[in-house]
Parts: C-alpha cells; structure tokens; sequence
C-alpha cells in the first residue's frame, strides 16, 4: 500500500469560473449602459464603441502573434472589455484616429508591456483615457449635447457637463431624474446612473465582483462630499455625474489591480472615493475618478502586502 502523501500546487478548489466567463459576465453588465448612451448620443456612440474594440483586438492580436511570438489570446474576451471600457471614458464625437491612438497605448503600454493579462498594474482602459486626456485636452473635453437617436457624429452640437458647470461654480440645470436616465452629457459610460446599477447588480448576483469596492468607494466619496459642502444634495450629484458610477462598478473592481483581501478592497475604496472628491474640488480637472484609480492601483501591491489575510493554522501570538 502507498502511503506517500503527495501536495500538488494549487489552486486546490475549483469554481468553474474561467477568464472568458468573467470577461464575458462584465461585458453582458455593460449593455444596459451602452444602449442608453445608443439613445442619447446616437451614431456616435456606435461609432467610438465599434473603433474602440476593432483596434483593442486588433493592435493585441498583432502584438502577441508578430512581437511577443505567442498564440493570440483575443477569444478570452479582454481586449474586448478594455476596448468597450475605454469607449465608454471618450466623447460621442471623438475622432477615428484619436481612438486609435487610445485604444493603441491601453493595449501596447497599458496592458502588453507588463506581460499581458494578469500582469498589468494599472487597468489598461484608464492608462489611455489619461493618456488622450493629457495628449488632447480640447478633443475630450468637448462634449456632445444630448441628441436622441441623433445621426450627427462630428458635427454633432457640444456643450458643457454638469460636472463641468459645477467645476466653474455655475449653476446646473439638469435635474437629478435626467441623471438617473442619462439625459445629460459627459463620455458614454457617464451618462445613465440607473443602467449602471443594473449592470453591478448583475455582477455582484453572479458573483463576478463583491460589495467591497464600489460601496465603500461610493460611500466615501458622498460622505466627504456632504462634509466639505455641508450640502447632501450636492453630495448625492457628485455620485450620479462624472465617472463615479462607472469607475466605481466596472473600473475599480479590476481584478489584477485591485486588492486581495476584502479588508484591503475596503481600504482602497476608500482611498479611491477621497481622492476622487478632492481632485474634482480643488484639482485641476473637474473630473477625478480616472486618476484616483490609477494612483490607487499603484499602491495595490503594498496594500497586498500589509493586509493579508489569516494564514490556515496560524496560531495568534
């Protein structure tokens, strides 16, 4: 009788999840918001959805088959999600070429220059939003006023944002139910706070993401907000306008770059929420959202490192 106890590496527990699954899950969670952003800013937001992903997928498959001399992985449904996930951070009436060049430095410095998915530090959708962001400040601060089922793309009518006009201490007369709708302007992803949370509530019964990171990230942010202002109802805008809603659901909760540990999600959460409203109110840009992600995924390995969870069988000293 053999009695040798043979430990194989892990994992030891098998969920049945798999990286198209999860890819595929968030993608499904995105409809919702995509068809609103089709109904208010029409042909364009087909238009920098479709570019968006064609060149995600695209400058990947090239990368991995003629640089990296590996099998293309573009069927695992990344590039995809990163592709919509940027379209959703861009005006209605950006430029083809602009896209490209995004959808090129979130796939080829964002995402491949780590090594490829599941090594990236930073969540590649936002490395080129920032990027454009910096690169051409004009182009995507230039927003498309709210056109429904419009066939206008670069011609489209532009105007400010509520986060915008808040920004500029002017007063917004766009009401809190349009913002629930999406009847208001920003980026695709922006607009339709309700389709958003019907996306994270597909997510979180599927389990693709926990509570941790939006609720503690949103929390945050409209306590801070109601502390500095002393106004709720000010507090409740900085939710529904912006990226607050979108980074907190579907960029945050990242799973390479975010924590481990629900403790650490919390932590970073937080963190996210406070720098979000302090660069909104005293920053530059009126929107904070992308560069509070990406500062806080920078400090995700140390927060790997510090909050750890109980190793099985440790004794408490």
């Amino acid at each position: 009788m053999n009695l040798n106890f043979i430990v194989s590496p892990s994992p030891h527990v098998h969920s049945g999840n798999s990286i198209p699954r999860c890819m595929y899950g968030v993608l499904i969670a995105l409809i919702p918001a995509f068809l609103v952003s089709l109904y208010f800013f029409g042909v364009g937001a087909l238009i920098v959805t479709l570019t968006s992903v064609v060149a995600c997928v695209l400058f990947e498959y090239l990368i991995q088959k003629f640089l990296l001399k590996v099998k293309p992985t573009v069927s695992d449904g990344s590039a995809i999600l990163t592709g919509v996930l940027l379209a959703f951070n861009l005006p209605a009436n950006l430029p083809i070429w602009i896209i490209c060049i995004g959808a090129f430095v979130a796939i080829a410095i964002g995402k491949m220059s780590f090594g490829g998915l599941g090594n990236n530090i930073f969540n590649p959708a936002l490395v080129g939003r920032v990027f454009l962001l910096i690169s051409f400040p004009v182009q995507m601060t230039t927003w498309p006023k709210v056109d429904i089922l419009s066939t206008h793309y670069l011609d489209a009518e532009t105007g400010a944002t509520p986060l915008g006009l808040l920004k500029q201490g002017l007063p917004i007369d766009t009401l809190t139910s349009d913002m629930l709708l999406g009847n208001m302007g920003g980026s695709l992803g922006e607009v339709g706070a309700i389709a958003l949370l019907i996306g994270c509530a597909y997510l979180l019964i599927r389990k693709v993401i926990t509570w941790h990171i939006p609720v503690s990230i949103l929390a945050t942010a409209f306590i801070f907000s109601w502390i500095v202002s002393l106004d709720a109802h000010y507090a409740m805008q900085q939710l529904l306008m912006g990226g607050m809603l979108l980074g907190s659901i579907f960029m945050a909760t990242d799973y390479v770059t975010s924590p481990m540990t629900h403790r650490g999600m919390v932590i970073y959460g937080i963190c996210i929420g406070l720098l979000t409203i302090i660069i909104r109110r005293w920053g530059a840009y009126p929107e904070g959202m992308s560069f509070a992600i990406l500062i806080m995924n920078g400090v995700t390995p140390l927060i790997n490192k510090y909050v750890k969870p109980k190793r099985f069988g440790e004794v408490k000293k």
